[in-house]
């Protein structure tokens, strides 16, 4: 039996959404990696870089090979695909189009950083070769959380970036971190997160819970005073989030495994329902279809 054609250096991640997608590596890690919340990209294996342009298309030509038509998703990993220049992206968006014809979605992750050096020019191409959908961790729209976590990002920046993909006409999934900003930033941070998701509208709005399955010491040596939300607080910052919220058609969900309380819906149409559900979970926690501490592994 032939190899499979795409060689993977793990660990190797993708959005929850992406779970049916053919992972596609196009660079290796995050192209900035200093982020101190996250642990994905931190192996010494890890390290940034892009991957050879002529192993990622000789691969596209032998998935196309084997598996033709079979393939209908594409995620380009790892971290930060828009680290490419946009020449090199539309010759891995184009081979995907030549050799793998049943591929309806294209999707990346991305920097905000990233895409501001792309013009919406740049962008609207390569949505027209086939680049659909683009995840955008911006963690929170407060300056001063983003500074604490080293993002990199302001509130300007992110809302600048994601401007930039909605004027190209890809669609944006957004993610927030419920609890970064710990109790002394909590309202701020997610006042200024439902600011930056009013401004920008995205299509798809997501939290997660903040978390650190290898401990936290590299997240508080920059951010010390910092401690965890408990469980009231957390979703008391999420009641004053969604209340803030003036949002038109975004598909809204907390539901990725770090999160204690399943939220889904449409907002605005259903802000009040959920805010009804994030009230119950403060009111009588008992009455509230919690997620037990085991489920919640990562």
């Amino acid at each position: 039996m032939p190899t499979f054609p795409i060689r993977y250096i793990e660990p190797v991640f993708r959005p929850p959404s992406e779970a049916d997608s053919l992972i596609l590596p196009i660079t290796n890690g995050c192209s900035w990696n200093k982020c101190t919340y996250c642990e994905m990209y931190t192996a010494p294996q890890k390290k940034f870089a892009l991957r050879d342009e002529d192993e990622t298309l000789e691969s596209i030509r032998r998935l196309g090979q084997g598996y033709g038509r079979g393939v209908q998703r594409v995620f380009l990993g790892d971290g930060d695909a828009m680290a490419l220049s946009t020449r090199r992206l539309m010759a891995v968006l184009d081979a995907i189009r030549t050799h793998l014809p049943g591929v309806r979605r294209i999707s990346s992750y991305c920097l905000p950083r990233n895409v501001r050096s792309k013009s919406v020019a740049d962008l609207t191409g390569l949505r027209e070769a086939g680049l659909s959908l683009a995840y955008v961790g911006t963690e929170s729209g407060d300056d001063e959380v983003l500074r604490k976590v080293n993002k990199g990002e302001t509130f300007e920046t992110t809302r600048d970036a994601l401007d930039k993909l909605g004027a190209a006409g890809i669609t944006r999934s957004v993610m927030l971190l419920n609890g970064l900003g710990g109790p002394t930033l909590s309202r701020a941070h997610a006042e200024n997160s439902a600011r930056l998701a009013n401004a920008t509208q995205p299509e798809f709005l997501a939290t997660l819970v903040v978390s650190f399955p290898q401990g936290e010491e590299r997240f508080r040596a920059g951010f010390p005073e910092w401690e965890p939300l408990d469980l009231p607080a957390l979703f008391r910052e999420m009641e004053t989030f969604l209340q803030a919220l003036e949002l038109r058609r975004t598909v809204f969900r907390s539901d990725h495994a770090s999160n204690w309380l399943v939220l889904k819906g449409t907002l605005g149409a259903e802000k009040d329902r959920l805010l009804a559900q994030v009230r119950t979970a403060i009111a009588a926690p008992q009455n509230a279809p919690l997620r037990p501490a085991w489920m919640r592994g990562l």
